[in-house]
């Protein structure tokens, strides 16, 4: 009954499952800053500010898009750099926060969904996978080595598509029809969001990935690792 009612919507609730969401966004927001607090190491200031400066770089960035198709699914000026690079310093915990963050002021500056399922596939489980990177940052590499980047890049978006996929099932089967697609694919919703996804999750892949590998191969992404480092206190 409870995984029911997560998917069940109609016209007449789709503005009260929006301001439920704008309500979890609150409380999200409220255990980010209670784990901020409760960190044993703490947030310093660099790591602060580089955060504010990553997640704001990214949002900016997300502005910037290409819709090729209605109702979302835009291609952007590589929006997920910025925090991508934040996650690969500073690791798995901070990249998930900054995802989420990120993912959370997606949504405030463009609230559309259908049932609070969709919320946490399109606005949550989508963004954390930054997280990932943070894996990659741990892995030796030479300078201006790409592989643990682009591996890291392939993971983050994966989770991504993963998670838009899913949702765009939900989608599909509340009848939520975006685009017009042949029968054999609009007979299957699995099938539809597949063909959905590609087209858009995909290139901003891309976009992203090949900024990851241009700022890697100049040295300037080496450059940035080590400005944002934070210091190693003596033993």
């Amino acid at each position: 009954m409870f995984l029911y009612s997560l998917l069940e919507v109609s016209e007449q609730t789709t503005n009260v499952v929006k301001w439920i969401s704008v309500g979890a966004v609150a409380i999200l927001l409220g255990v980010i800053v209670l784990i901020a607090c409760l960190r044993k190491k703490g947030f310093d200031a660099k790591r602060l500010a580089f955060a504010g400066i990553c997640v704001s770089m990214s949002f900016t960035l997300a502005i910037i898009k290409f819709s090729p198709v209605q109702y979302g699914g835009s291609i952007t000026l590589a929006s997920f750099v910025p925090i991508l690079i934040y996650a690969y310093v500073y690791g798995l915990a901070d990249g998930l926060l900054v995802g989420l963050i990120h993912g959370l002021l997606n949504f405030i500056e463009d609230p559309y969904i259908l049932t609070p399922a969709t919320f946490i596939f399109d606005y949550l489980l989508a963004f954390v996978g930054v997280g990932l990177m943070g894996l990659f940052g741990k892995m030796k590499r030479k300078e201006k080595a790409c592989l643990p980047l682009v591996l890291g890049c392939v993971c983050v978006f994966s989770v991504r598509f993963l998670s838009h996929l899913c949702s765009g099932m939900i989608f599909f089967t509340e009848n939520a029809v975006w685009v017009s697609l042949p029968d054999w694919a609009m007979g299957n919703a699995f099938i539809y969001s597949f063909i959905y996804q590609c087209i858009y999750v995909p290139a901003d892949a891309i976009i992203a990935t090949a900024v990851i590998i241009a700022l890697c191969k100049t040295g300037v992404l080496d450059k940035l690792s080590q400005m944002m480092k934070p210091k190693v206190a003596n033993q």
